[in-house]
């Protein structure tokens, strides 16, 4: 009877022990499902910062070796700070990458560490309560008192339920210990990703403070040539003259084209209504004759829709004339849906001269830029953005250009050495146009603007795919 009674609490002990790993076993897989996407996550997101942070780096790279060829010119007092300038940026954007990876770091520190300690404070659990069934074996091991037990049942099938009751028993155990294993190996595991993400922070801080230090030294540069400037004020006025007349001829040559463009477009569609029209009255005039007055009535109505004259287009477009063919209308939709997506004129270089009117420091000047200028050595292939017809190769004001018509938008590529294209030659996006030259202060460079058939230009830096 001892025995039975042991078995009794023996199987609510076991029970309990059931329930409990099942539960256990729910929230062990719950936490390890959780901890791998959380670190998935992390990872994905670090890789994604790291690649960032080494196409920064490239750029910065890029800009060191051009502003040390900047630094021979004697007139490149305002290129040296457009770029001096332009790497601050970078610079403060690798830092703020920096400053993201630590903080991810420092999230997965802390949910490590909350895991190691669940894990920790369940396998004590675990290991106890594999302890007290160990000590309820130990005292029930008489094998008299197994076999009163089995003895004892009321029937065959209640012998074979009391069998199958002592296997589970076991197999509960061996459970356990499994699980005592498994929980183990799982808090081994979490210890060593909290240690190497502790590594990776420190060596993070390290890189992080290292370009703390760069930055400091590039601001000290940039007050440098800002000094500079406030002594050369009447140097730097002429030289934002000269660029501001150069941009002026640009965009007067420019509107002349496109003057010129939709002139011949619109030639073109009176010339095509002309000849409409005409065919429209033959063939009316020949229905006339075989339908009478009947027929001549119904000419009537389809010759008056001609001579309605230019019309706009089908699909709710404001009218263009340089969208009344379906190629022109075609080219500039599609355009308009890469926005954002359009692919850079030059394969390396870095944006030193941004869009619109930018104030130069040191000084009370401002300067206008329609597009943006693109530092890079000289020579580099020049690329069209996308799928157009080139409208003029040739000289604006000494300075080599090249515009390209895409439906009722325009690209204009500036500053050139060399062309590789002639006028009204059809190019594709990717095409090399030409090479790079040099700006007005001798430094090569890369002008490049968009703008549509008003004239109106558009931040380039809107249209172009982000390089990283």
């Amino acid at each position: 009877m001892q025995f039975l009674d042991r078995v009794k609490e023996d199987k609510l002990i076991v029970e309990i022990e059931l329930n409990m790993i099942k539960k256990f076993t729910l929230i062990l897989i719950f936490v390890i499902a959780v901890a791998l996407d959380a670190t998935a996550q992390t990872n994905m997101s670090r890789e994604d910062l790291q690649k960032q942070e080494q196409s920064i780096r490239r750029e910065l790279d890029e800009l060191n070796q051009l502003l040390e060829q900047t630094k021979r010119n004697k007139k490149s007092s305002l290129g040296q700070l457009a770029m001096i300038r332009t790497k601050i940026a970078k610079r403060e954007a690798l830092v703020n990458g920096i400053r993201n990876q630590v903080k991810i770091l420092d999230a997965a520190i802390y949910t490590n560490q909350l895991d190691v300690q669940k894990l920790n404070k369940d396998l004590d659990t675990l290991k106890s309560r594999y302890a007290k069934s160990i000590i309820f074996s130990y005292k029930g091991r008489s094998g008299y008192e197994y076999l009163n037990f089995l003895f004892s049942a009321k029937s065959f099938n209640d012998a074979v339920k009391r069998i199958t009751y002592l296997k589970s028993y076991r197999q509960n155990r061996e459970a356990q210990a499994r699980a005592i294993g498994m929980s183990q190996v799982d808090l081994n595991t979490k210890i060593g990703q909290l240690s190497d993400n502790k590594k990776d922070r420190l060596k993070t801080l390290t890189v992080q403070n290292e370009q703390l230090q760069v930055l400091e030294q590039d601001k000290k540069e940039q007050d440098k040539v800002v000094k500079q400037l406030k002594s050369k004020e009447q140097e730097i006025t002429e030289q934002v003259r000269l660029k501001e007349s150069q941009r002026r001829k640009m965009q007067q040559a420019l509107t002349a084209l496109i003057k010129r463009e939709i002139q011949e477009a619109e030639k073109r569609e009176k010339e095509r209504l002309a000849k409409q029209k005409a065919s429209n009255e033959a063939a009316a005039k020949a229905k006339a004759n075989n339908d009478n007055n009947n027929g001549a009535a119904k000419a009537n109505i389809k010759i008056g829709k001609v001579e309605g004259g230019l019309t706009s287009t089908t699909d709710n477009r404001p009218y263009s004339a340089l969208e009344t063919t379906e190629e022109g209308r075609e080219t500039s939709i599609s355009f308009e849906n890469n926005k954002g997506n359009l692919p850079w004129p030059i394969d390396r270089g870095n944006v030193y001269v941004h869009f619109g009117v930018e104030n130069i420091p040191g000084t009370k000047l401002n300067r206008k830029s329609d597009g943006i200028e693109i530092a890079l050595p000289k020579g580099s292939s020049v690329k069209s953005v996308a799928n157009g017809t080139v409208i003029y190769v040739g000289d604006v004001n000494g300075d080599l250009s090249i515009f390209v018509k895409h439906g009722k938008y325009f690209t204009t590529y500036s500053h050139l050495s060399s062309s590789n294209v002639r006028v009204m030659q059809e190019v594709k996006a990717g095409t090399v146009l030409g090479h790079s030259g040099i700006n007005l202060d001798g430094e090569g460079a890369l002008l490049f603007s968009i703008n549509n058939e008003r004239v109106v230009f558009f931040d380039p830096e809107n249209w172009l795919k982000n390089r990283r």
